[in-house]
């Protein structure tokens, strides 16, 4: 890796790009204090351009939010033929997605609250939409990260002006019920869950403005729940990881309720890398520095399609002596 050309790609088109930069920044310092060949990349439309001119060999990617984390870059270097950290294209925009993420949820048994989807033209009639679900309940624009446009409703005459609201970032909202809780969030490193962080906010609701405000909120590694619990929630975050094809460093966030249950609101496929996040908190809480952090997401760069394609080759032309003698399941083997 350190005779390769590093582009930490930062900044981008979407409401969180003042995070992106400041992910971007510490990416990059820490990339050449270990002496790498990196660069920073700030990102506009213009990227396909930048990037010929670079002509970076590796993109490693501290973009948040819309055109950044929801496979649309990804799907551009795939075309490039540039590996990239993180997730494939098809995870990102999974991840990126709430409505599709809960659906992948429910398919492998994990809990999450109950929800319904609005579109900018079922405005007027959404208190038909809302049904028995009651309040209080959190509305959120269906693509956007770190909380930006999340609010939290308690009565049927707040929800249509925060469905509006919402609806100022994206065609469609996700209504959620709101649980009480603790605020949990797991790493994980190559389906590997590397610990857990609880957030306690003064806030009612760890939107945007309590993630970025560090005088609001204390935090606790491990969390406060007992062993049992706790390596329970780290298999359900690596679950949530595997089921949407992640790869690289994600972050889960979980609610745990005081009956018990724990429920899995979403994967942050590239999950913020600034001073005040919380991957890196757990990453260092679990013997992981920042640098070495860095390194080993860097170290998983890959182009998904290449891998696809070595992989139906390798399966296509890999000779088997004698197999027509084995079974189905010796041959699924290979």
């Amino acid at each position: 890796m350190r005779n390769r050309k590093i582009g930490v790609l930062m900044g981008g088109l979407s409401s969180e790009k003042s995070v992106s930069i400041a992910s971007g920044q510490a990416i990059l310092a820490a990339l050449v204090d270990r002496g790498y060949d990196a660069t920073g990349i700030f990102v506009d439309r213009d990227l396909d351009l930048v990037l010929r001119q670079k002509e970076i060999d590796i993109a490693f990617l501290a973009l948040h939010g819309r055109y950044g984390e929801d496979g649309c870059i990804q799907g551009m270097l795939e075309l490039m033929g540039i590996p990239y950290t993180g997730s494939d294209v098809l995870a990102a925009a999974l991840s990126m997605n709430k409505a599709k993420s809960k659906e992948l949820f429910r398919l492998h048994n994990l809990p999450t609250p109950s929800y319904y989807l609005l579109h900018e033209d079922e405005i007027a009639d959404v208190e038909r939409h809302h049904g028995d679900l009651g309040f209080p309940v959190v509305v959120k624009p269906i693509a956007e990260g770190s909380s930006v446009g999340v609010q939290l409703v308690d009565s049927t005459e707040q929800l249509r002006a925060a469905c509006e609201r919402a609806l100022q970032y994206d065609s469609q909202v996700i209504v959620e019920q709101w649980i009480r809780g603790q605020e949990i969030s797991v790493a994980v490193v190559e389906d590997r869950a590397l610990g857990a962080i609880e957030i306690e906010s003064d806030r009612p609701l760890y939107d945007f403005a309590a993630k970025y405000d560090a005088s609001a909120n204390r935090y606790f590694i491990p969390p406060r729940v007992s062993p049992q619990r706790y390596r329970g929630i780290l298999a359900q975050a690596e679950i949530a990881h595997r089921a949407l094809g992640c790869a690289g460093a994600t972050r889960v966030d979980l609610i745990l309720s005081p009956t018990g249950n724990e429920f899995v609101l979403e994967v942050n496929a590239l999950p913020g890398l600034t001073p005040n996040s919380l991957l890196p908190k757990i990453a260092h809480a679990a013997g992981l520095p920042f640098a070495d952090l860095v390194e080993a997401i860097l170290g998983g760069a890959r182009l998904a399609t290449v891998e696809r394609g070595d992989r139906d080759r390798r399966l296509r032309h890999r000779p088997y002596p004698g197999d027509e003698r084995r079974d189905c399941g010796e041959l699924a083997r290979h």
